[in-house]
């Protein structure tokens, strides 16, 4: 057990009252750069000199104005085990501003003798480096604290550290990790990132029949790179994490059918996800789509349409990479026929 005291939220969620664990600091609601309350994403969302939605959320803004729209839009799911910070650290307080927090909870005593003397020592004792609250460094730095992703993903009780000084121009320390650089920012980013719904048009529409090859596709006006930027406007620091479509997976929700590529996997090409039926292909085999072998009965097959996409990031300083690709599905009931016919 560190010697700073984790602090404990109460999250009420319908009614019911469950006490949980939070990141370093005291059980006491705190207002930082970014208006996160006890490390926590509370959204303040307001709209830039160009009408572009923009959100601050735990110490980060978030240009959304180049993402995707509409209400059927998902998040993106990695497909490998990796997964965006669930807890981060960024400048949070001035120095005032951390002395205005944390005064009040010392005097009202709530967090113990122990706890509240070993702060004391930190920040006020005139023998150590940070003494007064390092106001002789007003306006050349800030005190860093952690901030949490609001749905409580598994890791977000890890940024327990108290908070730390870092000089403007300065990076965070080495040792601490998920501190807000270019790269963490892309991986905020990519959490923000929404992407279009990938349910298919299907030819024959949603009712299909057995040994007829049914053409797949979706609309490629709507699947385009999105990007979300992520900063940090008080150190200088930003990242875009960008996304980009790259293939298409259908999988019939049965295993008597037949995949048009064989693999299931159709690739986007210039935007082109699969290609529309026109009268006078019927006899040609569709580059994407299903043929399903028998019929789905009285009920139907739950076809799943699923696009990948490909992240990359660019940040401040001229760095980027690559992300783990992310994945958006949808699933939607299609119905087999006994019925042999022909298209037209």
């Amino acid at each position: 057990m560190p010697a700073l005291i984790r602090r404990n939220h109460l999250v009420l969620a319908s009614g019911i009252a469950a006490l949980i664990l939070s990141a370093a600091g005291p059980a006491h609601a705190e207002k930082g750069f970014g208006g996160g309350t006890d490390g926590q994403t509370e959204q303040n969302a307001k709209a830039d000199g160009d009408g572009n939605l923009s959100v601050t959320v735990g110490g980060v803004v978030f240009d959304r104005s180049k993402n995707g729209s509409g209400n059927s839009t998902g998040a993106l799911t990695s497909t490998t085990s990796w997964t965006p910070p669930a807890c981060w650290y960024a400048p949070k307080y001035t120095p005032e501003g951390l002395q205005k927090y944390l005064e009040p909870i010392w005097e009202a005593g709530s967090t113990g003798y122990q706890w509240d003397a070993e702060q004391r020592k930190k920040y006020v004792n005139k023998d150590e480096p940070e003494k007064d609250f390092n106001k002789d460094k007003t306006g050349d730095g800030f005190w860093w604290g952690s901030y949490v992703n609001k749905d409580f993903p598994p890791g977000w009780d890890a940024c327990d550290r108290d908070y730390f000084w870092v000089d403007k121009g300065d990076p965070p320390p080495a040792d601490v990790e998920n501190a807000v650089t270019p790269e963490v920012l892309a991986e905020l980013a990519y959490a923000e990132i929404r992407v279009p719904s990938t349910k298919v048009t299907l030819a024959p529409a949603n009712t299909t029949k057995v040994n007829l090859p049914t053409w797949s596709w979706l609309d490629g006006a709507e699947f385009k790179p999105v990007s979300v930027t992520a900063s940090v406007p008080e150190i200088g620091v930003a990242a875009t994490a960008t996304a980009e479509p790259v293939s298409l997976r259908i999988e019939p929700g049965t295993e008597d059918a037949v995949t048009y590529p064989a693999s299931g996997v159709c690739r986007i090409d210039n935007g082109r996800i699969g290609e529309p039926y026109a009268k006078g292909k019927a006899d040609q085999t569709p580059p994407c789509g299903v043929k399903y072998l028998r019929s789905s009965g009285e009920g139907s097959f739950p076809l799943r349409a699923t696009i990948t996409w490909k992240i990359d990031w660019t940040g401040s300083g001229g760095a980027g990479g690559d992300l783990p690709d992310g994945s958006f599905g949808a699933t939607q009931d299609v119905v087999v026929q006994e019925i042999q016919a022909v298209n037209h």
